[in-house]
């Protein structure tokens, strides 16, 4: 059986005992049903992670000895930075989850002129909480120990001015019209790449041709038009083949 894994934002030390938050000992207690002596598996999404013993269990709190500390090599070697143009719920979880299983470095949600999902400050700070707790049982469920960050929502441009004025990365943006695939990127830079997936309704032509003046390469991912979930996803997975977790196997 698999050792169940949870993720928890607190430090961490071999040896010590800590108290699962209240969510997380929920989790535990009622559904997964773990017992007294259980082993579990804790990390707080700075790298590696310690196998513990529950040590005492009820209802609303689990205790649990941290008994040893390991470092799986779970990170993909490129750090890929999505910029994903909002979507309404399921589809923007999907998204972040799927990103999240397939090695996605950080995630910036943006919002475009086409987007349909429209957020006042209160509901974005919300939503935030949400696609970062999306993210986190994401890295539970697929051995990562590394936890991706989800940014505060902005607009595209926003977002493009701060993250383009990091040098020494490919930037890409997902364009169905655009003729170069990712496999005929030309550039040295592949271990650090930024790509823009915009929302259900797309990105407007002015938004494609300013982000090509700010030096983003369009990439197309085939004769079909994709969904927004659809279109990241083949894209990260298109990028680990070519130059990341699968190049060299």
């Amino acid at each position: 059986m698999r050792i169940p894994r949870i993720y928890q934002a607190t430090p961490l030390k071999t040896g010590e005992s800590i108290l699962l938050d209240a969510q997380a000992a929920t989790h535990v207690a009622r559904v997964l049903r773990l017992k007294q002596h259980d082993q579990i598996i804790v990390f707080n999404g700075e790298g590696g992670e310690y196998v513990g013993v529950i040590e005492a269990i009820d209802k609303r709190s689990v205790k649990i000895v941290l008994q040893s500390y390991h470092q799986p090599q779970t990170e993909s070697p490129l750090h890929i930075s999505l910029l994903q143009g909002i979507s309404r719920s399921e589809r923007m979880d999907y998204t972040l989850q799927k990103s999240v299983e397939l090695g996605i470095s950080e995630i910036y949600p943006i919002t475009t002129q086409h987007v349909s999902v429209h957020l006042d400050e209160a509901r974005a700070q919300k939503k935030l909480i949400h696609w970062q707790g999306v993210v986190n049982s994401a890295c539970e469920q697929s051995g990562r120990d590394v936890v991706p960050e989800v940014h505060e929502l902005a607009s595209l441009q926003e977002c493009v001015e701060k993250i383009s004025a990091i040098d020494g990365q490919t930037m890409l943006v997902l364009d169905h019209r655009a003729t170069t695939t990712l496999e005929k990127v030309n550039t040295a830079n592949k271990n650090r790449i930024v790509i823009v997936v915009g929302p259900e309704g797309g990105l407007s032509d002015d938004e494609r041709g300013w982000l090509i003046e700010k030096g983003f390469i369009g990439v197309s991912m085939g004769p079909r038009i994709l969904r927004t979930e659809t279109a990241a996803l083949a894209a990260i997975a298109v990028m680990q083949s070519l130059w990341g977790d699968f190049s060299h196997a």
